[in-house]
């Protein structure tokens, strides 16, 4: 399958999907527990209840086109990342 490595359904999964509204059909289970979920602001439509972040209404890593954006995202944050270390190396 071209492309695999971007696309997992886990359809045995007892809480396929886990969130409600989603269309099973493109659902990716890829990314089941969300890669920017410690960052404050992730980008997705996450809510704060009682201090704990509730990713349920987000599909942001759950739609096919969700691994270039996840990527993309890590890939700026790494980056951001870098630059801070290298500014703040002693020289």
């Amino acid at each position: 399958m071209e492309a695999s490595h971007r696309y997992f359904a886990n359809t045995a999964c007892r809480y396929f999907p886990c969130h409600p509204g989603a269309d099973a059909a493109a659902f990716n289970c890829l990314f089941c527990f969300c890669p920017l979920y410690f960052l404050e602001d992730c980008g997705g439509r996450a809510e704060m209840r009682q201090g704990v972040k509730d990713c349920t209404p987000c599909l942001r890593p759950h739609r096919p086109e969700g691994y270039d954006e996840i990527l993309a995202r890590l890939r700026e944050e790494a980056a951001r990342k870098r630059e801070a270390a290298e500014k703040n190396a002693p020289r």
